[in-house]
């Protein structure tokens, strides 16, 4: 049975629930169309957004990189010693593909300014200098089997992913990428889909982190007037 949350969060109007949906497993070359469409069958409707973890996008995707086919370099593991416990990045292979995308001078520069940040009582330099090359890394804990020792990219095109699944489901769709610590960003969203109200609402992180298989979050409006998740788009 579905469970329903009341989100009650600084500027999420009264009246939006989140209903968690147990998803079979994703699998690369899966079509999401069909998979979401199978999940929230009679949970979902015209008004709904349906939020999907962007780590279930990814797979589908084939956008991950087993961990074992990285060689991190030296620098990859000094840096990753580094990373905070929580970061994505504090696995050498994974910090080694930021190092690929963004290139050892750009790391190295990131490093040397995030040392005079931290002198100047500024933390966090190194990852506003390569945001968004991390950011596009979900590293391999937490992910489930057979899928624990994939490293996570971003997922391709997600507007255009969101608006196919869309087209498909029958309701507003938004690929998330939310976590414990209350950060829920929106990387994709279908027409019309508030995407600010959604990312405020998935503060709680409802997909959860571990193995609840729930990929995918139902946001419903139960409340009065108009319904704020999604505006209604010109033809």
């Amino acid at each position: 049975m579905t469970r329903s949350l009341a989100v009650r969060r600084s500027g999420v109007p009264s009246g939006i629930i989140a209903l968690p949906v147990r998803t079979r497993l994703i699998r690369h070359g899966d079509d999401l169309g069909e998979v979401i469409g199978a999940a929230v069958r009679g949970i979902a409707g015209t008004g709904d957004v349906v939020a999907i973890s962007e780590t279930a996008v990814a797979i589908a995707q084939g956008a991950f990189v087993a961990a074992e086919h990285v060689r991190p370099s030296k620098l990859a593991y000094l840096l990753a010693r580094r990373a905070g416990a929580l970061a994505t990045v504090n696995q050498p292979e994974s910090m080694q593909l930021v190092i690929d995308d963004v290139g050892v001078p750009k790391t190295l520069y990131a490093v040397a300014m995030h040392v005079v940040g931290l002198l100047r009582g500024k933390r966090g330099v190194f990852y506003e200098i390569l945001g968004p090359a991390i950011t596009a890394i979900d590293g391999y804990t937490g992910t489930l089997p057979p899928y624990e020792r994939a490293i996570v990219l971003a997922p391709l095109q997600p507007d255009e992913t969101s608006e196919a699944i869309a087209t498909r489901v029958g309701c507003g769709i938004a690929i998330v990428d939310a976590n414990d610590l209350e950060r829920a960003v929106v990387l994709g969203a279908s027409q019309g889909v508030d995407r600010g109200l959604v990312e405020r609402s998935l503060l709680d992180n409802p997909h959860g982190n571990g193995d609840e298989q729930t990929p995918v979050v139902v946001l419903k409006w139960r409340g009065h007037g108009r319904n704020p998740l999604v505006a209604e788009v010109a033809s």
